[in-house]
């Protein structure tokens, strides 16, 4: 510690220890906002005391003790899976080199025993009337109304000792087997759980040939820290259900059939039993502890609010007609309904055609996957979405029916109708939730939902991990809820696949069927 006054005692005035506190706190922040983890590195007070040379009762204090011992031993793990200490510069002031450079051979030679997490935004305690000690500003506070520190960190525990349990079950090849099939879209509704399948392939082969166990269990660890929700738990998710069929020496027929019959819409991830009593009132408890409330209620979206990959341009003003304008050449007529089709994946159509597109019809098929768009009734209530968040505002979701719906129930009609906006589908608006799948909307003019008291579409799928455990209660909610802005909705239409569109651009008038993303 260190005296915030000049007339610091005379025999440690020189020994940098000002100079010390700044390299720690310059070391954490130096990291910026990486996982932080815990080591069973012990003895580190110790270790700083007696490296210290001369007189080292200056330097016995309860405060950095306490930091060095609750702080000191915690690691960031780089991308090879080595533990690397955080709080702990290598070049420091002559008087610390031997304390430091012994806390550092010892935390290398710990073992990572957790991820860190504290609510603190200050480790340690700066200042104590007019001494100063060790402290550091906490690059990443935890920050949830929901679940304390410490029990998130309990849980990270269970997810490691569950991911490790997987890796062992499943080897690489039956991995790679699935992956064969997700990625040719063989499996049902495949995009739900590609991108956990491409995550647990890219760790298994990231620990394979590491032969250093401490190395491995690192690697393992990291993977724990920034995993997305619910992927360290492979063994209990669909695709461990498909790992499991495929290790038992399934066929890949049978194993896929019974995969897409679990990845039914109406059984994946939904409910099969009414919430119990206690489930009900955990969900008030969680309702309550996150302040989500209002978030539960929807409405249906508006045209100007969507995020937009096209609108239509908006029409040149007329000329006036000159001497000689009945001279000029009529403009090409439209191409006919039955003109062959310029088969396109819906990517190539975004960056060749949707550039130079003025306007845009639709052919509305007698029955389609129709959808609509939905927002939040709230915009200053917490988000409750996965892909929403404070720091990037994105409440927006979407429904369509299971077998389709037909046009008519829209308010619209079969053949060509004009289209508004294209968009993609919310979850890709920002990135983080690829696991939805790749979809994309013409929103269509005039249409509308017809039918009404359907609920409003709070899906367990799309709903953030904190509200996993009372996803009865949110289903049973949703099913009697009421979307709200019925006379405003004008974000509404039908998805991209199989879609035939006629575009008109200044060089003329073309038809495409899109019947694939890519």
């Amino acid at each position: 510690m260190s005296e915030r006054v000049s007339s610091i005692d005379t025999c440690h005035e020189n020994d940098g220890y000002s100079e010390f506190e700044q390299t720690v706190r310059d070391r954490l922040a130096s990291f910026g906002d990486v996982p932080l983890f815990t080591t069973d590195a012990s003895n580190l007070w110790q270790l700083y005391v007696d490296g210290i040379p001369g007189d080292r009762q200056h330097y016995n204090c309860h405060a950095c003790r306490n930091f060095i011992e609750r702080y000191g031993g915690i690691v960031t793990i780089i991308e090879d899976g080595e533990a690397m200490p955080v709080m702990w510069p290598v070049i420091v002031p002559d008087v610390f080199q031997d304390s430091i450079a012994a806390i550092w051979l010892a935390i290398k030679k710990a073992k990572v025993t957790g991820v860190f997490l504290s609510k603190d935004k200050v480790l340690g305690t700066p200042i104590t009337g007019q001494w100063t000690h060790l402290s550091a500003q906490n690059p990443r506070p935890f920050m949830t109304r929901l679940h304390t520190a410490s029990e998130v960190m309990a849980e990270k525990r269970s997810d490691f000792i569950l991911l490790k349990t997987s890796m062992k079950e499943y080897p690489i090849n039956a991995i790679n087997q699935v992956l064969l099939l997700l990625k040719a879209d063989a499996l049902y509704r495949s995009e739900k759980v590609l991108g956990i399948a491409k995550w647990f392939k890219a760790l298994h082969d990231a620990t394979s040939t590491e032969k250093n166990c401490k190395i491995r269990d690192n690697l393992l660890w990291r993977a724990v820290a920034l995993a997305p929700p619910g992927y360290c738990h492979v063994k209990n998710t669909m695709i461990g259900t498909l790992l499991d069929d495929i290790v038992a020496g399934m066929s890949l027929e049978d194993a896929s059939r019974r995969f897409a019959a679990k990845m039914h819409p109406l059984q994946y991830q939904r409910p099969q039993a009414a919430p119990s009593a206690g489930n009900l009132a955990r969900a008030e408890e969680i309702v309550a502890k996150l302040g989500i409330e209002k978030s539960l209620d929807r409405r249906f979206a508006r045209l100007n609010e969507v995020q937009a990959i096209w609108r239509p341009l908006d029409q040149q003003p007329e000329t006036k007609n000159g001497v000689f304008s009945h001279l000029k050449q009529k403009g090409k007529a439209e191409i006919q309904s039955d003109a062959p089709h310029v088969i396109i994946t819906f990517k190539k159509f975004v960056e060749i055609v949707l550039p130079d597109a003025l306007r845009m019809d639709l052919m509305v098929p007698y029955r389609g996957n129709f959808m609509a768009m939905l927002t939040a009734e709230h915009m200053d209530a917490p988000p409750i979405i996965q892909w929403d968040s404070i720091e990037q505002r994105n409440p927006f979701s979407w429904y369509l029916y299971h077998a389709g719906s037909y046009a008519r129930d829209w308010g619209i009609s079969e053949g060509w109708q004009k289209v508004t906006v294209i968009c993609l589908s919310p979850s890709l608006w920002q990135e983080g939730s690829a696991h939805q799948g790749n979809g994309a909307i013409f929103l269509l003019e005039g249409a509308k939902d017809s039918k009404k008291n359907q609920g409003n579409a709070l899906f367990p799928e799309i709903l953030k991990a904190d509200l996993r455990e009372v996803r009865s209660v949110i289903e049973a909610y949703s099913k009697h809820a009421e979307i709200l802005g019925y006379e405003e909705a004008s974000a509404c239409g039908i998805g991209y696949e199989n879609t035939i569109v006629r575009v008109i651009s200044k060089l003329g008038t073309a038809i495409y069927k899109i019947d694939r993303w890519d």
